[in-house]
Order: structure tokens, then C-alpha cells, then sequence
């Protein structure tokens, strides 16, 4: 699980795909897909530890924090569609 967590941001992180971080939603089935589901919920785990870091820090990180959100919302983009891929690629 944490190494999908890993190559998803480091993938992410060279490709420059960036967007505006939202906290993660739990959107992939944990009776489905109970790997990607348990990554996704790290993943929002971990949204919500950066947030209280900043609100630690009043917000003082240099945008790293911030950064590091985003990515872990893209991070869940991408765990959601790898489950409606998986979804599809399913036998029948």
C-alpha cells in the first residue's frame, strides 16, 4: 500500500501534475478494490496530518506543505481512476 502511495506522488511529482488540493475523498470500494481503497485512506490520513502541521506552524513551510496536499489529492484522482480501470478490465 505505501508503495503505491510513493510511485503514485513520485510519478506525479516528474510529470508536474499539479492541481488544487482538496481534502481526499474515500470514493473506491473497500469490498472492490480493498488495496486502492486502503491507500486512498492513507492518503486522506496524511492530508489531514499536513493540515494540522500547518496549522502547527501557522502556515510557515514555504508552500512545501501546501504542494505536498496537492499531490496527495492527485494522488486519490489517480487511485480512483485506477479502480474504474480495473473496473472495466474486469473478466465478465
Amino acid at each position: 500500500m505505501k508503495k503505491i502511495l510513493i510511485v503514485a506522488v513520485t510519478v506525479l511529482a516528474l510529470t508536474g501534475g499539479f492541481v488544487v488540493a482538496g481534502k481526499p475523498v474515500r470514493n473506491v470500494s473497500p469490498g472492490r478494490h480493498p488495496n486502492l481503497a486502503a491507500a486512498q485512506r492513507l492518503a486522506r490520513e496524511a492530508f489531514e496530518k499536513i493540515a494540522a502541521a500547518q496549522r502547527a506552524n501557522e502556515w510557515d513551510m514555504n508552500g512545501h506543505a501546501q504542494k505536498a496536499k496537492e499531490l496527495l489529492d492527485q494522488v486519490n484522482v489517480e487511485l480512483k481512476e485506477a479502480a474504474e480501470a480495473a473496473n472495466q478490465n474486469a473478466p465478465k
